[in-house]
């Protein structure tokens, strides 16, 4: 086709939105290895909120275990079992990171306002302590490892109680979590008493220990880094009650002030 000066007529200019030719790739193609959000939906996000929690759970329940094998170990005078508690710490670890990655992904992807949001970043933190649990696990294993070619001081002075009472509580606090239940997760808080208790008696009594025999300052220091690393695990879980009393009321709580 020619124009009216007899020179040829420049190619139509297409509309907007459409291709100069067809199969002719556009700016508005998405590159096939993009991948493309999930629509937000209702069900989608509560799916994957009880993804988080199912994930929590399960956390907290092997930090329990974990609490429980250490103090096993020390009483039982058994090094192996307790290497296998120091050793496999790192699988807790990597739970902590998939339900970070999975929060991540839920806030990005569904973005979440209001009380989701405070639900996921509220497990996020109660995912955060119960790692630090984990590394507070495998230190007690650490002092049961060294303190099992040895006799026992006085039964270990109430470690393995105060072991027990520890592991108890993060199974507690746990179902205040689940319920988002705020009067549980106060009281289990409040049990924290009794391990800062505990620990109080086992440093006191650790101490003559030692002042009546140079013999048992070793065993006896043993005896107190477990002991502290015990009361920790309390200080975590009065942690947890408070981001459930969060979770619930919205209101931030000092427990056991």
């Amino acid at each position: 086709m020619t124009d009216p000066t007899g020179r040829p007529a420049a190619d139509p200019v297409p509309p907007p939105g459409e291709s100069e030719r067809q199969g002719e790739r556009t700016d508005l193609e998405v590159h096939p290895a993009v991948e493309v959000p999930r629509p937000y939906t209702r069900e989608t996000l509560e799916s994957e909120e009880g993804q988080v929690k199912d994930g929590i759970l399960r956390r907290g329940s092997l930090v329990a275990e974990r609490i429980i094998a250490a103090i096993v170990a020390l009483e039982s005078h058994d090094a192996e079992a307790a290497t296998w508690v120091i050793e496999n710490d790192r699988d807790i670890n990597q739970m902590e990171h998939e339900i970070s990655d999975l929060i991540t992904l839920t806030i990005a992807t569904q973005q979440p306002v209001a009380r989701d949001l405070r639900f996921l970043l509220t497990l996020a933190q109660v995912a955060y302590d119960l790692e630090r649990m984990g590394d507070y696990a495998g230190s007690v294993a650490k002092q049961a490892r060294k303190l099992a070619p040895h006799p026992p001081l006085k039964d270990y002075v109430h470690l393995p109680q105060m072991g027990r009472l520890a592991a108890a509580l993060v199974r507690d606090v746990l179902e205040a979590v689940v319920e988002v239940d705020a009067d549980r997760a106060k009281a289990v808080a409040k049990r924290d008493d009794d391990v800062d208790e505990l620990y109080h008696r086992i440093f006191a009594e650790v101490l003559d220990l030692m002042r009546a025999d140079p013999a048992n300052v070793d065993p006896g220091m043993r005896i107190v880094f477990a002991a502290h690393y015990l009361e920790r695990v309390g200080d975590r879980v009065t942690n947890i009650a408070e981001d459930v009393v969060f979770l619930a009321t919205g209101e931030v709580t000092e427990l056991n002030e």
